[in-house]
């Protein structure tokens, strides 16, 4: 992870809880090539190393856009193979952030709509600004989501609604992604990046072994059937019998005190 981006503010807060920005305000956080990069760079070595961090919080710069998707003043003009090259640099960052063991926070501060919905949906749960719009507008451009939306949005939201969200391509409000399971909680406009903060810490007080684990077996579990799920399970808690960290949690209980888990 390096210390700076172009297009990415990289923050350590406490606890081991790091704060990522999309920093490019003046274009509603619209995702360019650089930030495909900047993206990509980050997820990539954040997978090769978990340790670096507990609990990851992603927001937009400003309080007007999470993120607008795509860049489509960049777009313009491209040829067919420069649209596919920088697509499948999306991809590839879009699969990262999926694969990353480490829980992620979406801290949606204003609208997010095509690439930048698919972002909250990539996230492990979204904290939303009651002043947040959604949509996956792909439809209205030729195109259609490519950033895993029509894979991560029918199993959030069923496949019934995710059809006429994706086929329609209209907006829709915070309170519908609440009722609909996009977002978890609908948080004041301006408190919005603070109680993804306060989760975060939550999360981050918590031993970063078992919650990776944890998260590893809700979603490789939900691309198996039951039986094969609960075995998964069994492997992935197994892995935390031998750990310092548990032998820790048991005994801070029993001496009634908060655990100090280092991740071993």
């Amino acid at each position: 992870m390096r210390e700076r981006y172009e297009t990415l503010l990289v923050e350590a807060q406490a606890d081991k809880l790091l704060l990522v920005t999309l920093n490019r305000p003046q274009v509603s956080n619209a995702i360019n090539t650089q930030m495909g990069h900047d993206l990509l760079d980050l997820f990539t070595s954040l997978v090769a190393d978990p340790d670096q961090a507990r609990c990851i919080v992603i927001t937009g710069a400003g309080n007007k856009a999470f993120c607008g998707g795509g860049d489509l003043k960049e777009r313009n003009g491209m040829t067919d193979a420069q649209w596919l090259v920088q697509h499948a640099l999306f991809e590839r960052g879009f699969r990262m952030i999926l694969d990353c063991p480490i829980p992620i926070v979406a801290a949606v501060n204003g609208h997010a709509f095509a690439g930048g919905l698919e972002l909250t949906l990539a996230c492990d749960f979204t904290y939303a600004s009651t002043a947040a719009r959604f949509a996956l507008t792909e439809v209205t451009l030729g195109i259609m989501p490519g950033g895993t939306g029509t894979q991560t949005l029918p199993r959030i939201v069923g496949e019934r609604r995710a059809k006429e969200i994706i086929l329609t391509g209209k907006p829709f409000s915070a309170e519908q992604a609440h009722a609909w399971g996009i977002v978890n909680k609908l948080c004041e406009p301006d408190k919005t990046l603070d109680d993804a903060l306060e989760v975060g810490h939550t999360i981050c007080a918590n031993a970063p072994l078992s919650v990776r684990q944890a998260k590893q077996s809700i979603h490789h579990g939900l691309q198996m059937d039951l039986r094969t799920g609960t075995y998964f399970e069994i492997e992935a808690y197994n892995r935390l019998v031998p750990t310092q960290d548990r032998l820790e949690g048991v005994r801070a209980y029993n001496e009634k005190r908060k655990p100090n888990f280092i991740g071993r």
